[in-house]
């Protein structure tokens, strides 16, 4: 059997998208499934209802549950990675609630900007923790990386952990059908060209039978964005800077200096921007799946729909040797987007086979985007740099670098904010001198 390691496996609802895609592909039934968790109670709910589903579609596939995390990485062909070190209770709530005694806000925090750069800070020894069981116990097995932020942890595993990584976001493949939803377009036979770096990545090319769709799209903006709606900061990303983006207006909304501002408090009303939109879906996630476990855990009749999440049909792809194309995070090495840092991580097209993934050259951004780009990548390197170097002064210099956060605090500011979450993480952080 061809072994699929699934770490972060107490993800439940995830694990379901993940997992249940392979259980119901005739093309993966001979996989073994080994799910690994910290949390073992999570873990046995997610293998209850793994086995359910298994049983409802009588897959061949077999689940396993392992304590000890090498033991389940032994063999594999497979890592798929969806861990969150230090959760919403204590961490989430540490990245939110001390920025805003500073008058920080933030909507999402996982990628950019002061939460996504604490983030980078507890993850990343845990990453390279998993890299070494790798190393030893399947060496040549593909780490398929859906944990935030994705740029800087892609990095890590790539270049300090020596594993051959793959990073994997929704964002790209949901782009165009979620915009023509918003303006009422119809997606049918349309092309498309995306690239630049995980949730910033530009939709460069919008096309229907070579005909350009962006002044049409552009026009529909215009008139949409006389009302309030929910992705008011990605449309006029669009107007300002020529091209829409593949990733939500909440998240946006904090990668740039121009939109949370405390001297502007009608902005972030005029572009419907939901702060503490992070922490909101938390509480909200674990009210439901209170309310919810039930129907996943103990519900032998429970029935799954492939989901649109990459993992399963690459899976596919690399067994049988049937080539597809995914938008994946993967390094600049090759200068695949030319006009961008060499080390740091890109999203492109990639074709994946039974040799791998291939990412595919996607040429120079327009300037104006690359620049963009290139703002939040200085703080994915540098906060990198401040988890291997274990230096304050890079977590200092990666902060002072963030667009957002700088437009809003003083140096000293920002390294009083830095010392403060320092301290409040305590143990899920690096030891920082």
């Amino acid at each position: 059997m061809t072994k699929v390691t699934f770490i972060g496996a107490g993800s439940t609802v995830f694990a379901k998208n993940i997992l249940g895609d392979c259980i119901v592909s005739p093309k993966l039934q001979h996989l073994e499934i080994a799910l690994y968790d910290i949390d073992k109670k999570r873990l046995h709910e997610s293998e209850q209802m793994l086995i359910h589903l298994t049983r409802k579609y009588n897959s061949k596939i077999e689940i396993t549950v392992y304590d000890d995390r090498k033991t389940a990485l032994h063999g594999a062909s497979y890592v798929i990675n969806a861990i969150q070190v230090g959760g919403y209770d204590p961490s989430t709530i540490i990245d939110f609630e001390v920025p805003k005694k500073y008058g920080l806000e933030q909507t999402i925090g996982d990628t950019n900007g002061i939460g996504g750069l604490f983030r980078n800070l507890r993850t990343i020894p845990v990453m390279l923790n998993i890299a070494k069981d790798m190393r030893e116990v399947c060496p040549e097995a593909l780490f398929m990386n859906y944990t935030n932020p994705m740029s800087a942890l892609t990095k890590v595993m790539t270049e300090y952990g020596g594993i051959h990584t793959v990073g994997l976001c929704h964002s790209v493949q949901m782009c165009v059908p979620e915009l023509f939803q918003l303006l009422d377009m119809d997606d049918t036979g349309v092309t498309s060209k995306i690239a630049g770096i995980n949730h910033m990545a530009w939709l460069l090319e919008v096309q229907r039978d070579g005909v350009d769709l962006y002044p049409e799209i552009k026009r529909r903006a215009k008139e949409k964005q006389k009302k309030s709606h929910d992705d008011m900061v990605r449309l006029d990303m669009m107007e300002k800077f020529g091209y829409y983006l593949t990733e939500s207006s909440e998240h946006n909304a904090e990668y740039y200096p121009f939109y949370i501002k405390r001297n502007y408090p009608k902005q972030i009303e005029r572009f419907n921007i939901p702060l503490d939109e992070y922490p909101r879906r938390c509480v909200a996630q674990l009210n439901e799946w209170e309310k919810r476990r039930d129907e996943f855990v103990e519900n032998d009749q429970l029935t799954h729909e492939r989901s649109k999440e990459y993992a399963s049909y690459m899976i596919e792809a690399m067994e049988h040797n049937e080539p597809m194309t995914i938008g994946g995070n993967v390094m600049n090495h090759n200068r695949l987007i030319p006009n961008l840092p060499e080390d740091a991580c890109v999203e492109v097209s990639c074709v994946v086979d039974a040799s791998g993934i291939t990412p595919e050259y996607a040429g120079k951004l327009p300037q104006q985007l690359a620049a963009l780009n290139r703002n939040a990548i200085n703080t994915q390197i540098m906060s990198v740099e401040a988890a291997i170097t274990g230096k304050k002064e890079h977590v200092y210099q990666a902060a002072m670098l963030d667009p957002h956060t700088a437009a809003e605090l003083s140096p000293d500011d920002i390294i009083a904010l830095c010392d403060e979450l320092i301290e409040r993480h305590g143990n899920w952080l690096p030891s920082l001198q």
